[in-house]
């Protein structure tokens, strides 16, 4: 009898362990990703009585994370397309920060300015960093990778390192090497309304007001119009799209033209969030964006907006909880490595050519 109840145990325990597995595989992801602010919100509660705090916490994580959205979608649209990690794309973040505070400085825009005025010249404002931000990207592109198209992958690689290195010192020239205030033209803090005990400010506002329309256009944009489904279609297979009569020469320059309009929006919206700017954001910014595209899943539009909503809520929970930002990087990358393990390809991952 006994003898016969070891097989019966063995296939009990093998069946346990598959099934720990399978729900670890179905929500073990989630349940991470929830440790923080499930953690803090418990606290809050013990101690406050109200999940006000952590909502609060919530609501900034996703104002900054729209962004580093804005940031990660250059970066994801021209790894899937290309494969290629265009580490100068945080730099034209940038040049898009200075570019729109030397235009409204230009136009006369100040805090003096009335309410449409405001509206109007950062309208203005905007369109022309987004247009600024999407030409430098394509001219980098024509320089300094189409050439190189069919080179070593390391020489792309090493060339979009100069360029960082080109554009950080175009901007170190343009304002100096110090942190420089910028106005607070939409009054940053002010609270526009309030959502349960949440306070809405106007930058909040703006980073969603904006990005949320970009990205909601740019998504339409790519899934039906003619030149959105040939970057698709470049993405997965250049050649055979190239045997279909696509020009990918030109759906990869506009691919690099339509990573820089989102990275001169992005420049915009931390320009007027911050009230400050600085030659060396970009680089901050460029790991934070790439680290949220391959959150999210490199090549995956929403991923990038999903990863870089993700990291601005751990951000915001982390420099709030945990010693005022000393670790915060290691928190960020820290769930970066958790999501590798439990989904490589990311959140919301697509194969790439290579990983197939």
């Amino acid at each position: 009898m006994e003898a016969a109840a070891i097989p019966v145990r063995r296939a009990l325990r093998s069946s346990g362990v598959a099934a720990v597995r399978n729900f670890l595989g179905r929500w073990g992801l989630i349940i991470v990703l929830l440790i923080l602010p499930v953690y803090f919100g418990v606290q809050d509660v013990v101690n406050e009585h109200s999940l006000t705090h952590i909502f609060e916490n919530l609501k900034d994580g996703v104002s900054n994370g729209a962004i580093w959205a804005l940031v990660a979608i250059g970066y994801t649209l021209v790894y899937g397309i290309i494969e290629l990690i265009n580490f100068a794309h945080g730099d034209v973040f940038m040049i898009g920060s200075f570019v729109s505070f030397s235009i409204w400085t230009t136009i006369g825009l100040t805090l003096a300015t009335g309410a449409l005025g405001v509206v109007f010249g950062l309208v203005v404002t905007l369109i022309v960093a987004m247009i600024a931000c999407g030409s430098l990207n394509v001219m980098i592109e024509r320089v300094a990778y189409k050439p190189l198209r069919n080179a070593p992958k390391l020489a792309p690689l090493i060339t979009a390192v100069g360029f960082s290195f080109i554009l950080q010192n175009v901007g170190l020239e343009w304002y100096g090497g110090s942190q420089k205030g910028v106005d607070d033209l939409i009054h940053s803090q002010t609270i526009f309304f309030h959502i349960g005990g949440v306070e809405i400010t106007h930058a909040d506002v703006l980073a969603i007001g904006v990005t949320a329309p970009l990205v909601i256009v740019l998504a339409g944009f790519i899934a039906r119009s003619r030149i959105g489904k040939a970057m698709r279609a470049t993405a997965q297979d250049p050649e055979a799209a190239r045997l279909m009569g696509i020009n990918v020469d030109n759906t990869i320059s506009f691919t690099f033209l339509v990573g820089g309009l989102m990275a001169g929006a992005a420049g915009l919206i931390y320009a007027l969030y911050e009230t400050t700017i600085w030659y060396f954001q970009g680089f901050q910014a460029g790991l934070i964006a790439f680290t949220a595209a391959v959150m999210g899943g490199i090549g995956n539009l929403w991923g990038a907006v999903l990863g870089g909503v993700i990291i601005g809520c751990i951000q915001q929970i982390a420099d709030d909880r945990m010693g005022g930002g000393t670790w915060t990087a290691a928190i960020v990358f820290a769930y970066l490595v958790l999501i590798m393990v439990f989904r490589p390809q990311g959140l919301l991952g697509e194969q790439t050519r290579e990983a197939g």
